[in-house]
């Protein structure tokens, strides 16, 4: 089973990063976390770990109203909150990759019919999150 869906962009690291922000934001998602990878190898692993991951930023990203229906259908839902999106760049790489989990990987976890009902919409508007970014879906 793939359990990311994904998207290569032509544009500089920050750029994406930025347009992935935004991405979201039209289909309602918050940022609740952001992990900077890189930064962190490089604090805790130096500088060869760092390098060897390229820039690579994890985003928490959250619908308050898919949640909160995830959750009312079955509360261990939580674990899987936020919704992951990855950035990701390796070193003198010309493209941008841009995954996040596919919702439909929490179906295979629940028996609950609103947790399908949830993941069919957030995977839609996942899809059309990335799909804006104008990349070369994979």
């Amino acid at each position: 089973m793939t359990y990311t869906l994904a998207t290569t962009v032509a544009l500089p690291w920050a750029e994406a990063l930025e347009r992935t922000r935004e991405a979201l934001a039209a289909q309602g998602f918050g940022i609740l976390t952001e992990i900077n990878i890189r930064s962190t190898f490089e604090a805790k692993l130096g500088t060869e770990a760092a390098d060897a991951v390229g820039d690579y930023v994890i985003l928490g990203a959250c619908n308050p109203s898919l949640a909160s229906r995830a959750l009312a259908a079955e509360p261990q839902m939580g674990a899987l909150l936020p919704c992951n999106v990855v950035v990701r760049r390796k070193a003198g790489a010309q493209e941008t990759t841009v995954e996040a989990i596919d919702p439909q990987a929490m179906v295979q976890l629940s028996d609950a019919p609103a947790v399908k009902d949830v993941a069919d919409d957030a995977g839609t508007r996942l899809r059309n999150a990335l799909a804006s970014l104008g990349g070369a879906a994979g």
